[in-house]
């Protein structure tokens, strides 16, 4: 498995944090399965805009003006 370095920023990384921490993965779990989705090749599955379009059909009740406490957000 290959490691990247990705830069993002500050509100970026808290929400994608917040993001995993609502789904019970991590950050890089997230990033991987939609870098998967992205390389999949044509033919082989849905378009990567579908999936993610659909990822967001999906995270319903999710406001930004909803904040988690430090605890709920590192909480597993």
């Amino acid at each position: 498995m290959k490691n990247i370095t990705l830069s993002v920023d500050d509100e970026t990384w808290r929400q994608a944090r917040i993001a995993a921490a609502e789904r019970n993965t991590t950050v890089s779990a997230l990033v991987r399965d939609y870098l998967r989705a992205v390389a999949r090749p044509a033919g082989n599955g849905p378009d990567a805009a579908e999936a993610l379009f659909a990822a967001l059909d999906r995270a319903q009740g999710f406001s930004a003006t909803e904040r988690l406490t430090r605890e709920q957000v590192h909480d597993r």
